[in-house]
């Protein structure tokens, strides 16, 4: 079932559920995915079968608390305890364009065998002393993750994939070095350009966001060739040179925003494309991203079935006749990483 939404598509990913699955329904979700890959980049994952609506309100409340406390409490799991990567973030320490942005948060990756905090992303998680906090999350993040390798085998049947094609796949995932982050916006300073987090492109495979009610926080840019870009509420241009406009991806009930990130660039050649997206301040709210990605040590390259869909006219024209280049995931997360808290480094994560 597909309809659309301030010009995203809302896609129900029920039929990939079922014990015995309807195959013409698998492959009309498949389809909307591949179709909502190739022209916006974004989509509404309708998840309505696979959660029950009362535990992301759970995660926010939890969220709520904790943001609710004093400095002093917060900085108790700050970064600078673990591995700079994993723990709470300040106001103002997470950067994206060479700009501070104006949340803080709780950032939380895949645990890993014998953590090293001296080493970049190979510390230990830091969780709030919270009743209920770290046993509610850890419990999304397993939801979040087999959610992630549905979304990636129905994604995989959109793309023509054989059975084993798709289990050459699985296994660059199987084992997802996955992120989560949890965000909360407080009011913002009066000099501020009322960003949030400034525009950026996921780098990763797949973002599944839950976000609180509030409307016209999160903008999307859709690209349209021929059209002059238009920004909403005369905020500043972040598009550079690109046609298109900025449209509101307001949360819909039962669904997640769903949005790929530039691994996926790289499986299909360019077929799919990573799209900006930014976070404009609409008053105090929270946000729940979780980040389903490759496994740490996958290399990642164009996929021969992607490699099959693209006429040879438009692997001419969109990519000069060459494939992208491939790259070790854990390599190109640690460089993004790298630059994550440099205010001459660009963002990774909303």
């Amino acid at each position: 079932m597909t309809h659309t939404l301030a010009s995203l598509p809302i896609i129900d990913i029920a039929p990939y559920l079922e014990t015995e699955r309807d195959l013409v329904k698998c492959q009309s979700t498949s389809d909307a995915l591949h179709n909502a890959c190739v022209k916006y980049g974004f989509f509404y994952l309708d998840i309505s079968q696979f959660i029950d609506p009362s535990e992301p309100e759970e995660l926010t409340q939890l969220a709520r608390e904790f943001f609710a406390l004093p400095q002093e409490e917060k900085d108790k799991i700050g970064l600078e305890h673990q591995d700079n990567a994993r723990g709470y973030q300040r106001l103002k320490q997470n950067v994206t364009n060479g700009k501070a942005d104006n949340h803080e948060g709780i950032d939380l990756y895949k645990p890993v065998e014998k953590p090293d905090k001296s080493k970049p992303l190979w510390g230990e998680n830091q969780w709030p002393d919270i009743p209920g906090f770290e046993h509610k999350y850890e419990q999304w993040i397993a939801k979040m993750k087999k959610l992630g390798l549905i979304v990636m085998e129905a994604m995989s049947v959109g793309l023509k994939m054989t059975t084993e094609e798709w289990m050459e796949l699985r296994a660059q995932v199987d084992d997802s070095f996955w992120v989560m982050r949890i965000i909360g916006y407080p009011p913002l300073p009066t000099d501020d350009d009322g960003f949030s987090c400034g525009a950026h492109k996921d780098y990763g495979c797949l973002t599944f966001l839950y976000a609180d009610p509030t409307r016209s926080a999160l903008q999307v840019f859709l690209r349209q060739s021929g059209t002059t870009a238009s920004d909403l509420d005369g905020l500043p241009a972040e598009h550079g040179t690109e046609e298109g406009m900025w449209i509101n991806a307001d949360p819909v009930p039962n669904c997640v925003v769903c949005n790929i990130g530039e691994m996926w660039e790289i499986w299909t050649n360019g077929l799919y494309k990573s799209t900006l997206h930014r976070v404009v301040h609409r008053g105090s709210n929270y946000r729940i991203p979780f980040f389903f990605e490759p496994n740490f040590t996958a290399n990642i390259a164009p996929l021969p079935a992607a490699l099959r869909l693209v006429p040879s006219q438009d692997k001419e024209s969109s990519n000069e006749g060459q494939s992208y280049k491939s790259v070790v995931y854990g390599d190109f997360l640690l460089r993004k990483v790298d630059n994550n808290f440099a205010l001459d480094g660009k963002g990774k994560y909303d």
